[in-house]
């Protein structure tokens, strides 16, 4: 143990430095939480549902929850029922297995609805395509307000993609 504390300490940090997107969301956070307070008077409510991806995207998210991102931090939160949820991160195609259970998902939401579809997959249906096991994109199925390019998107894209369409319905 003494021989790997002696390298740890001899070698120092040998991580990567930040990207500069995620330095500057950092640096807006009392913005964008005073932004969201203003707009919604309260903290967004976000409910993710993966409609047949090959959960890239969802890594991407859940990157916003760790300290570097502070998701909570903004006055955003992940919530398990979508009759708490104030917005829907969709993600991938949407598959004929999981079309019913999206729409239900939408439905459930108290209004006004925020979709946001995240990925090249959820825009156009990406690498899958469309086919027989495949409703299309997510646009298909329910109203997107905000869609989020990126095979996966960073997580600071979609953050700005979330405030965007928060932002969009005043």
């Amino acid at each position: 143990m003494w021989k790997t504390l002696r390298q740890i300490a001899r070698v120092g940090r040998i991580s990567e430095p930040g990207s500069s997107d995620s330095t500057a969301v950092q640096s807006a956070t009392p913005q964008i939480r005073a932004e969201l307070l203003r707009i919604l008077g309260r903290a967004l409510a976000v409910r993710v549902v993966d409609a047949g991806s090959c959960n890239g995207c969802e890594l991407e998210i859940n990157a916003l929850s760790n300290p570097y991102f502070n998701l909570e931090g903004l006055g955003l939160q992940f919530v398990a029922s979508p009759r708490h949820a104030d917005l829907l991160l969709v993600t991938g195609p949407v598959s004929r297995h999981m079309e019913l259970a999206l729409r239900r998902t939408f439905d459930a939401m108290p209004a006004p609805r925020l979709v946001v579809a995240v990925g090249d997959c959820a825009a156009n249906c990406g690498v899958f395509g469309a086919g027989y096991a495949s409703c299309g994109r997510v646009a298909d199925v329910l109203p997107v307000d905000v869609t989020v390019t990126g095979c996966p998107p960073a997580p600071a894209d979609v953050l700005a993609g979330i405030l965007q369409a928060v932002q969009r319905r005043i």
